[in-house]
């Protein structure tokens, strides 16, 4: 989990490093393109397995919010601090325990809500509205966080139908096909270098995505989940010796709120599945 970390807000430093030159969705079909090549083989298997009725429009729905949220990440990755796009992307849990909720008639307990509650609280003490300037790029990234999560719960249905390495090969096909029109309207013949770092964000990118599939089958997520503030750490030390940002403790305080409420609602969950799954007495022993 320390390495996807790493690798994570290796991918934030540079796209920040690519700046604004390019446009937001050209820059995203550029690195969703070659993630796909990256994806080929996994692609081709499940092609040639078909993809069954039922699941069409959850591809193409979840296709159609991933494509958004990519563009809207971009955007926001090049006009606010690294360290403020990572605290509001800790929103995307939340978004998800929402959603669950709202579309799947997933339970929500009092002391989940609690929890979105301190997030929320957390986003605020981020963002600061009416102490400071709200910019585009604080929208686009609370918007890109709402986008991500609503992917994610389609993502839980699709789960039921394919394998994960089955889920992002189409996901990385259907986002690729809904980047065409963004990037061919704002196209910019990219130099050289800028094709180089994009795809050294579609290697961290895919990196981070292993490194954390590993973390998550090597240990609980109860273990992992709080790791993940350490990224916010990463963030906030490299945008500042590498761009020269301001250290904000708002930003940090906020992010720990919104990670520490997360983590508090996988703990939950994790114990709610435990004595769900454990098998009485009787059949302990069979």
């Amino acid at each position: 989990m320390f390495l996807s970390g790493l690798s994570f807000v290796a991918v934030n430093a540079t796209v920040r490093h690519l700046g604004t030159d390019l446009p937001a969705a050209e820059s995203a079909f550029i690195r969703f393109a070659y993630g796909l090549l990256f994806l080929l083989p996994s692609l081709v298997a499940v092609l040639r397995n078909g993809v069954p009725r039922a699941a069409v429009r959850l591809v193409l729905g979840r296709g159609a919010l991933h494509t958004m949220a990519v563009i809207l990440w971009f955007f926001a990755m090049a006009r606010i601090p690294l360290a403020e796009v990572t605290a509001i992307g800790y929103l995307n849990p939340i978004v998800v325990t929402v959603g669950a909720a709202l579309f799947l008639g997933e339970r929500i307990a009092l002391r989940r809500v609690l929890a979105i509650a301190v997030a929320l609280i957390g986003a605020l003490v981020v963002l600061r509205p009416g102490l400071r300037e709200i910019v585009p790029g604080h929208f686009a990234q609370l918007g890109a966080a709402t986008c991500f999560g609503l992917s994610y719960i389609i993502a839980k249905r699709l789960s039921a139908m394919f394998s994960a390495s089955a889920m992002v090969a189409l996901l990385s096909l259907t986002v690729s096909l809904g980047l065409v029109p963004f990037a061919a309207a704002v196209w910019v013949t990219p130099t050289a270098a800028q094709m180089f770092w994009l795809a050294v964000v579609a290697l961290f990118a895919t990196f981070g995505h292993y490194s954390m599939g590993r973390a998550f089958a090597a240990a609980p997520v109860t273990v992992t989940q709080p790791v993940i503030f350490l990224q916010l750490v990463w963030a906030t030390i490299l945008g500042a010796l590498a761009f020269g940002e301001a250290v904000d403790p708002f930003v940090l305080l906020g992010g720990g709120m919104i990670i520490g409420a997360i983590t508090y609602i996988t703990f939950r969950e994790a114990r709610l599945r435990r004595r769900v799954t454990a098998p009485a007495p009787e059949a302990a022993n069979l």
